[in-house]
């Protein structure tokens, strides 16, 4: 998720996820899928280039607001009036310069098409927002669409293939028993969600024509933190960053990492 989630399955879990922005899991988060994003931008664009953005259910507007203030001319879509607000807010703290370079937009992702035409972006971001969507598909399309030729489309995912790790880990074996065999469960929201594998991630990125170009895991060892955790020094956030981020890329640890962010590349 750039900043938080977004959708048809999100309603009732802005004020939730906004209490839990300062804590570590989010910290983590945020933290990984920066660098991962930056590293992918490097990999991909010239230095220097000015890239348009595209961040679909921006949330508070953490990774867009980041790409602003680096130069690039970035537009959020977000459907849910809570977190708009939440961005609204936090755009209006930044300098002129970075306001200008900045569009916000109420929207659905679902609804791409609608608002912008095709190959209009660079670079297209969906975090934390697939697992609201109940039928992916159609709005992966979408998002695929918008995208120029060699763009990079971003997706922060719930990894169902590791499921059952979380609530294995905290000893509810009903409930991880149950995630063997269903890729829908309940977040710390409180809200109903579904989870996605990487294998039918592939083939779906595949047949929109933005096949798989990397992956990585996010939070393989702090996914049980609390919101109220945080490390004892600066030190040990950068140790147990640089831990995380090298677990983020090293199998076989990053494939039960309770979050995936899987970037594919417009042919």
């Amino acid at each position: 998720m750039s900043g938080s989630p977004s959708g048809s399955g999100f309603q009732g879990g802005a004020g939730k996820w906004l209490g839990g922005l300062g804590g570590l899991r989010n910290t983590v988060r945020q933290e990984l899928v920066a660098r991962q994003l930056d590293e992918q931008i490097a990999a991909r664009f010239p230095f220097g280039q000015r890239l348009r953005v595209l961040d679909v259910g921006l949330g508070q507007g953490t990774q867009a607001l980041r790409l602003a203030r680096a130069g690039h001319q970035v537009t959020g879509l977000e459907s849910d009036p809570e977190m708009l607000a939440a961005a609204r807010s936090a755009l209006a703290t930044e300098p002129a310069g970075i306001q200008e370079r900045f569009r916000l937009l109420a929207g659905d992702g679902r609804e791409t098409g609608v608002h912008f035409t095709p190959g209009s972006f660079d670079v297209v971001l969906c975090h934390g927002v697939l697992m609201y969507v109940p039928e992916p598909d159609p709005m992966l399309a979408g998002l695929a669409r918008v995208l120029a030729p060699g763009g990079l489309l971003s997706l922060v995912v719930r990894n169902a293939d590791a499921l059952a790790m979380r609530p294995g880990l905290a000893g509810d074996w009903a409930t991880a028993l149950a995630a063997f065999d269903s890729p829908t469960y309940t977040n710390r929201l409180g809200l109903r969600a579904r989870a996605d594998r990487l294998e039918a991630l592939t083939s779906t990125l595949a047949g929109i024509g933005a096949p798989l170009h990397t992956w990585y895991g996010v939070r393989v060892f702090t996914d049980l933190s609390g919101d109220a955790d945080a490390p004892e020094s600066e030190a040990e956030l950068t140790q147990l960053l640089n831990a995380e981020e090298r677990a983020g890329r090293t199998d076989p640890y990053r494939g039960v990492a309770a979050l995936l962010h899987v970037c594919g590349v417009r042919g």
